[in-house]
């Protein structure tokens, strides 16, 4: 098949030359539309927008709906964590209690009500000091051996050892650290999943109290959900402030080197901002919210956007050397540009494009917004940029700016074309064997990175503990903010988390008055798996069974009416369970039920302690197995399985996404050289350095350190849809060489002519993407590396392993490598080409009678 796709190119052409006036208002009225949807970008951030329709997390919300004292409406809480060389001194008490004392004074602040060991230590000396006027006063006047009695007064009182730090010594009465908390009514609902969702109402409040205690004596941190939300949208804010600005200047810098021309480095520059407005106007419009994942797209677009912009420019000067007019010039450039930038863009808009088969939302949006920004791309690059160069070039010579250098990049003979024509050298001498040894090496990479990590959590979207000096030496407005919540996560962490780990929630619907219900609960925490703490064979767990348990032991009546209802004598009443449940929400302990048992009886929680030592993956796989013990519908659930789910997720997500990338290339290819050249083989040898590009940005991946998570996940698809621009410049120009002249002339002028625009791109978009390893965040600094590694690993791969590949090819696909292809009467794969004898330019000259002395050298006739 030779579909004549020459005439949409001439129409092209026709616009581009003809009518480039009319162009350029089009693409700036089409770019005005855009800029309109720029003011409604929206932003989402943190980790819930990861866990939308994910099972764990449904139940989690279903807890937070229906456990009301655990997660209640209108309430929130503030953490102040105060640190010292001893929290129970009373100098430090009196710097806690007067500290809750100012945020309380406060009316906006809402506050409901503060807890402290402060206050506990000063109603133990006076009972009476139930306001923090109070406490302040009684403490003012203790002296610290009262303090010291009252702290060993409460060496056993939950209350009190619960909001100090592990190394709380009773008899010294000391602790490095201690919690207070203040409790907000608040207009607004407050989720569990407030700080992880990037948004809570909480934020304005809990950065107010951040100055109180900023201006506030002793060493005091806030922390709490607003806290966390604020520093979820701080820290895209400071990576763009920060990554932008210099991918802008290193870009310019190369973009001065590549086109060594102010006018074209102009134009390259406007067209690359026009491609950002369309996008992210795209993103206004259509309400795709911007997430942290979104902060690599703006660099995608400008690797792709160089490339395109270097290859049109490069390409339209090699024409020009040959003494065309620019008319003449521009239409022999764009005839073999805009295929190639076709093909290009289709190979790339089918890597973004294979992220939807993915199940989590942001990646999702990734690949739309990355799918449309390419094609918007390919337009302003093929159409608008030619059109505005040719419209310039008619009038520069009446402008007083000087033109620098017209020069094409590598020439026939320069020290850069030597350099580029390596892969050549090797594919004159010994392609097979280093073709084979090329994918030897490959697959072992592949195999070496069957073992890269996955992993998915809060810390990953916020900034580091530590950030870099040199950043922070960055003068305003660059310099980053002052973050706290990874610092104080890791100091809880270390200062309060017991020894016994975490927890899992096993959510249960169905209807808990079934005599069987109890037993069951009971009965699932038997024989715990290895990763659940556990004593004497059971586990150890808090349930609605726990409740009544405890409760039997304070109340004779109550216990009365379990031992009547309990069949078998294991204190689990098997009878009347209604009778039972009535009975506890009337008794003292209704919030502890309401905390295990919804209001209607329908659904129930429990709650089982995990070892610290257990991975998240053993903790999940083992709520998993209890959960499948219970004859009602359960589901395990807590941010750990949470967490865990995603993260498997995200290597589901990577696996598939390469997999559709790839077969959606191997396709797209085929069919697209069929059409175009009747060459649908070639396509094998267009995928080699693709093969190799992703086994080696896989392998590196391990041996660096680097896991899959959220950002990293489309690093693979991403390889192919960035990788395959460098071979699908360089297969497209080799095909037009060879049809005019023999194999290894048609190689050398590709990798010459090609290599040098190739060389310019990858160093413009490796460093203009590498520039994501200044961001604050760490992932997306990774993200930036392995980026920029695919680009330079595509761009060798293509210069230096596809002309071995194309060599192999062409033994297969033609009679005689020392025959231009258009006189062996074959167009390859063993067909015909009827065009073959109109297909002979090089360069934008056409030879009407070609052969093989007539050649031409890096664009020249000879």
């Amino acid at each position: 098949m030779n579909y004549d796709y020459q005439r949409i190119v001439d129409w092209v052409d026709d616009r581009i030359v003809e009518q480039s006036g009319r162009v350029i208002l089009a693409f700036l009225l089409v770019t005005a539309l855009f800029a309109v949807g720029l003011g409604s970008v929206s932003t989402e951030s943190g980790t819930q927008q990861f866990a939308e329709d994910i099972p764990a997390q449904d139940a989690l919300d279903q807890i937070n709906d229906e456990f009301l004292p655990v997660f209640g409406e209108n309430t929130g809480s503030t953490q102040l964590i105060q640190r010292s060389p001893n929290v129970l001194s009373r100098q430090s008490l009196l710097a806690m209690l007067r500290t809750q004392e100012r945020i309380e004074e406060k009316p906006t602040l809402r506050v409901s009500g503060t807890s402290s060991a402060a206050a506990v230590v000063a109603r133990t000396i006076d009972p009476q000091a139930t306001t923090l006027e109070r406490q302040i006063t009684t403490l003012e006047r203790a002296t610290q051996s009262d303090v010291r009695a009252a702290v060993r007064a409460n060496a056993d009182n939950p209350a009190f050892t619960g909001t100090l730090s592990n190394d709380f010594n009773a008899q010294s009465a000391s602790a490095s650290s201690t919690i207070g908390v203040v409790q907000h009514s608040l207009t607004t609902d407050v989720s569990s999943s407030a700080g992880q969702s990037g948004s809570s109402p909480l934020t304005p409040i809990q950065l107010t109290i951040q100055r109180i205690v900023d201006n506030s004596p002793g060493d005091i941190t806030v922390f709490g959900s607003g806290i966390i939300s604020d520093e979820f949208g701080t820290v895209i804010t400071d990576s763009l402030l920060i990554v932008t600005p210099a991918a802008v200047i290193l870009i310019v810098l190369f973009l001065v080197v590549a086109y060594r021309d102010l006018l074209d480095l102009l134009l390259g520059t406007f067209s690359l901002a026009m491609a950002v407005v369309w996008t992210f106007g795209f993103l206004g419009l259509a309400g795709i919210p911007f997430n942290q994942i979104m902060i690599s797209v703006p660099p995608l677009l400008l690797a792709v956007g160089i490339d395109f912009g270097i290859h049109a420019i490069n390409r339209y000067r090699e024409d020009r050397e040959t003494g065309l007019d620019i008319e003449d010039a521009m239409r022999v450039a764009t005839d073999q540009l805009l295929v190639a930038f076709f093909i290009v863009t289709g190979t790339t808009v089918i890597g973004f494009l294979s992220n939807l088969a993915s199940d989590l939302p942001p990646i999702r949006d990734f690949g739309v917004v990355a799918g449309v920004g390419i094609t918007f791309t390919f337009l302003i690059f093929g159409i608008f940029l030619p059109a505005a160069k040719v419209w310039m070039d008619r009038r520069k010579q009446d402008w007083p700016i000087p033109t620098f250098s017209q020069k094409p990049l590598g020439q026939e003979g320069s020290a850069l074309g030597e350099t580029l024509s390596v892969g050549v050298t090797i594919s004159n001498r010994i392609p097979v064997l280093f073709l084979v040894l090329t994918l030897l090496l490959s697959v072992g990479a592949a195999g070496y990175a069957t073992g890269v990590d996955t992993s998915f959590s809060q810390e990953d979207f916020l900034p580091p503990e530590e950030v870099s000096p040199l950043l922070k030496a960055l003068p305003e407005p660059f310099a980053p903010s002052d973050y706290s919540v990874v610092g104080t996560l890791n100091f809880l962490e270390d200062k309060f988390t017991s020894t016994q780990g975490g927890s899992v929630t096993i959510y249960l619907e169905g209807r808990m008055e079934n005599d069987a219900a109890l037993e069951q609960i009971h009965r699932a925490g038997e024989d715990p798996p290895g990763s659940f703490v556990s004593e004497d064979r059971r586990a150890e767990s808090t349930s609605i069974v726990t409740v009544i348990r405890d409760y039997a032991e304070e109340d004779p009546e109550f216990a009365a009416l379990v031992n009547r209802n309990d069949v078998n004598d294991n204190g689990v009443p098997d009878d009347n369970l209604d009778e039972i449940y009535d009975y506890l929400e009337t008794s003292p302990v209704s919030s502890e039920v309401d905390r295990y048992l919804a209001e209607d009886h329908r659904s129930a929680r429990v709650v089982y302690t995990t070892s610290a030592d257990a991975s998240d993956k053993e903790v999940t796989a083992d709520a998993r197995k209890i959960a499948d013990r219970f004859r009602f519908d359960a589901v395990a659930t807590g941010n750990t399985v949470v967490f865990q789910q995603v993260s498997d997720l995200i290597f589901n997500s990577a696996v598939t996404s390469l997999g559709l990338a790839l077969g959606g290339t191997v396709v797209f290819l085929v069919f697209i050289y069929w059409v175009l050249d009747g060459l649908p083989s070639i396509a094998l040898a267009n995928l080699v350095p693709i093969v190799v590009s992703v086994a080696g940005v896989a392998g590196t991946m391990r041996l660096i350190g680097i896991s899959f998570n959220a950002f990293t996940a489309t690093i693979l698809s991403l390889t192919i849809g960035l990788g395959i621009d460098y071979s699908v410049h360089v297969v497209h120009r080799f095909l037009d060489e060879r049809k005019k002249t023999d194999l290894q002339t048609a190689l050398r002028r590709t990798v010459v002519g090609t290599g040098g625009a190739l060389m310019g791109s990858m160093f413009t978009t490796a460093f203009g993407i590498g520039v994501l390893v200044l961001s604050v965040l760490s992932v997306l600094g990774q993200f930036g590396i392995l980026t920029a590694l695919s680009i330079v690993y595509s761009f060798l791969a293509s210069l230096v392993v596809l002309p071995s590949a194309l060599v192999v090819w062409d033994r297969f696909a033609n009679e005689s490598p020392d025959v231009p292809m258009a006189e062996q009467g074959a167009a390859g794969d063993g067909e015909s080409d009827p065009d073959s004898d109109a297909l002979a330019t090089d360069g934008g000259v056409v030879d009407a009678q070609p052969s093989s002395d007539a050649t031409t050298d890096g664009g020249e006739t000879r």
